[in-house]
């Protein structure tokens, strides 16, 4: 390792003790831990003390971004159960299948005025980069008790589907994009193999891991350690299988994430300990270590240089994003569902941009997008100004909804909002441990 490769490594060992140190002091502030690595990067980056530079140590970084982002696909889908989106998963469905598309579209409208430069299929990319939310970033908002179950599990069950639901689309655009390196195989290639193939392969590898796990565990061949070990090396096989065909690894790992949890839970036995140690809890640590350590190489490579580059342009576009392109597409998808106007603008704030625009952003580096000097400065801009404000808003902003709810529950006991709340206390859909 050289010189600067170490002081790279020891800052941010150094930062990850720290946090690590007051993490639980820390988690009753607004100041979150991607606030923290995020800044730290900056301080670390070419407009600080320029020790980490995407320039010299691009291989590791998208290396180090895209291994988190597998993992969380993976977990995230071995979390989906049916059940769930049939009792209440009207929220989440609306989400995604009403929600998603027109943040996408919206996002791709906005952008046409506002950077005249580009052409219209970079205005694609960038709603597409920007249309994913990470409930990480905003984890009082998801997770605190004050908040009613069923917006909890929406805004989760949503953060965690709409990275995977978002790959096919940024893989299009990108293909539709003259003299990127996607463009050179056509939309129609990268349809078959990011697509087609990729889902065959996750698919495969993920329900045949879970079985094998499964056949493990019933017989007592496999000791718990190993069992966590196993969950790690099926997420990585699905990836690499679907690359060394030149498919797409993420769609894999999201695909073999689902089919890897549903056949692992056919061979649960009934009634079986709730408190006991899951084969994803160690799949789960790594995964939100890197998804934190990501954060910090954005804040370096990618946040700290668009700094030095704002306009009002990009600061506009990055606020837009936050508000009317989230805002607008939540209340036209929450339409007609009874929602009280409390709820929808919850939900709609609180869909931040993370980790998936992160690594979706640094893939466009990769494949030379000609506007990706512009394009990488809005996309930073636009997950910087969320990891601050969704950070430091979802304390404040979880406690008045939740003020409002026990009001509204007390005024309406039918309240459209208390569905499942009952169920909830006794089974919780998404595990604490799992909000990087």
């Amino acid at each position: 390792m050289s010189g600067g490769g170490a002081w790279t490594g020891a800052a941010v060992a150094a930062v990850t003790v720290g946090y690590a140190l007051f993490s639980r002091r820390l988690a009753s502030t607004p100041v979150s831990a991607p606030m923290v690595f995020t800044g730290f990067g900056v301080l670390i980056g070419p407009v600080g003390m320029d020790v980490l530079d995407l320039g010299h140590d691009a291989g590791p970084v998208l290396t180090l971004t895209e291994a988190a982002l597998a993992l969380v696909l993976f977990t995230d889908a071995m979390t989906v159960r049916r059940r769930h989106l049939r009792t209440e998963g009207f929220l989440p469905l609306r989400l995604l299948a009403i929600g998603l598309p027109l943040s996408i579209a919206a996002g791709w409208l906005l952008a046409w005025p506002l950077f005249p430069g580009l052409t219209v299929w970079e205005f694609a990319l960038l709603g597409a980069i920007l249309a994913p939310t990470d409930a990480a970033l905003g984890k009082a908002a998801a997770s605190s008790p004050r908040v009613p179950p069923l917006v909890r599990h929406g805004l989760n069950v949503e953060s965690g589907l709409n990275d995977g639901l978002v790959l096919p689309f940024f893989l299009m655009f990108l293909a539709a994009v003259p003299g990127t390196l996607a463009s050179e195989e056509g939309a129609v290639g990268v349809f078959w193999r990011a697509l087609v193939v990729s889902t065959v392969v996750g698919l495969a590898v993920g329900w045949l891991g879970g079985r094998l796990l499964t056949h493990a565990r019933a017989r007592g061949w496999a000791t718990g350690e190993w069992q966590q070990v196993v969950v790690l090396a099926v997420a990585f096989c699905a990836y690499s299988v679907a690359t060394a065909v030149d498919g797409s690894g993420f769609i894999a790992t999201w695909t073999g994430g689902f089919a890897f949890g549903v056949a692992l839970r056919r061979g649960e036995p009934a009634g079986g300990d709730p408190a006991e140690e899951r084969p994803a809890d160690l799949t789960e640590y790594v995964s939100g270590l890197l998804g934190n350590l990501s954060f910090l190489v954005f804040g370096a490579v990618l946040l700290g240089p668009a700094l030095e580059h704002l306009n009002w342009q990009i600061i506009t576009y990055a606020v837009l994003s936050l508000t009317v392109v989230r805002m607008v597409p939540v209340a036209l998808a929450l339409a007609g569902t009874g929602m009280r106007l409390p709820t929808v603008g919850y939900i709609g704030w609180f869909g931040p941009r993370g980790l998936a625009s992160v690594v979706f952003g640094l893939l466009m580096v990769e494949d030379h997008v000609p506007g990706v000097e512009l394009l990488g400065r809005v996309v930073s801009v636009t997950i910087g100004l969320s990891v601050l404000l969704h950070g430091m808003s979802a304390p404040y902003f979880a406690d008045r909804y939740g003020n409002w709810f026990d009001a509204a529950k007390t005024a309406a006991p039918d309240l459209r909002e208390a569905q499942g709340t009952a169920e909830a206390t006794v089974k919780q859909h998404i595990d604490p441990r799992r909000l990087r």
